[in-house]
């Protein structure tokens, strides 16, 4: 009974709670942790397999964990050409370039940067037949299926509505913009260029109540001073030092 009166008291104090959700974060990401017994040792990190669904949503951990292959050995992680520059964005126009939807226009609904995939609205689909039982007609489902950045999809012209190479180039403004290497026409980026790691538009987004107004952001409350940190906290507190510096040589 004491036993269970203390550890209540240490749930209480907060400090629990914030325990378990550091253990939580270091089991995570494999950061190494101090053992009074074993020193310094480092969690395995989870060999996860970034797929469409997003990191945080509970359809990824129930994809990724466990995961084995038809032999019962855990999935070889695919290779992911890396890229420097991303060319297209969310809600650009594209034209595929391959399977049935070849040289078909439509816009980018999803990027998977982890995999170099696409998603294009509505194109490059495939169609799975679901039985719902015995006394039901079965149900078409309609998947999108992803697309190579760098290999099958192009970004769209707007003067032809065609698949071009471009080029990251200034304007007269200073501003970077995208430009057709075979028309030389602008292309605009759209709202999804803008769009953060955490698929917020900062255009769109309404600030709360628990957020930071822009006015209070930008005021300067820095104010410079010829003194020490040390001194500075001294005036701030309002102690006196009276006593004397010791001299200071050097060689």
């Amino acid at each position: 009974m004491r036993l269970t009166l203390v550890l209540c008291r240490r749930a209480a104090s907060g400090k629990y709670f914030q325990r378990y959700i550091e253990n939580f974060l270091e089991s995570e990401r494999g950061e190494p942790k101090w053992n009074p017994l074993r020193g310094w040792h480092k969690r395995p990190k989870e060999n996860w397999i970034y797929d469409k669904y997003r990191p945080w949503t509970d359809e990824f951990k129930r994809h990724s964990r466990g995961m084995l292959d038809a032999k019962g050995r855990p999935p070889v992680k695919p290779l992911v050409k890396p890229i420097d520059q991303w060319n297209i964005f969310k809600g650009d126009v594209v034209e595929i370039l391959i399977g049935k939807d070849k040289g078909k226009i439509g816009v980018v609904n999803s990027i998977i940067k982890e995999r170099n995939w696409v998603y294009v609205e509505g194109l490059n689909c495939e169609f799975n037949m679901i039985d719902q039982g015995a006394h039901m007609s079965p149900l078409c489902q309609k998947t999108e299926l992803p697309l190579i950045y760098d290999l099958q999809v192009k970004l769209a012209d707007p003067t032809d509505s065609k698949g071009t190479n471009i080029e990251w180039r200034y304007s007269e403004e200073g501003k970077l913009v995208r430009v057709s290497l075979r028309t030389g026409r602008i292309i605009p980026v759209p709202l999804g260029f803008e769009m953060g790691d955490d698929l917020v538009v900062p255009a769109e987004y309404k600030d709360s109540d628990k957020d930071t107004s822009e006015k209070l952001l930008k005021e300067v409350t820095f104010k410079p001073k010829v003194m020490t940190f040390e001194d500075e906290i001294m005036d701030a507190m309002g102690i006196k030092e009276e006593r004397k510096r010791a001299k200071t040589y050097w060689y």
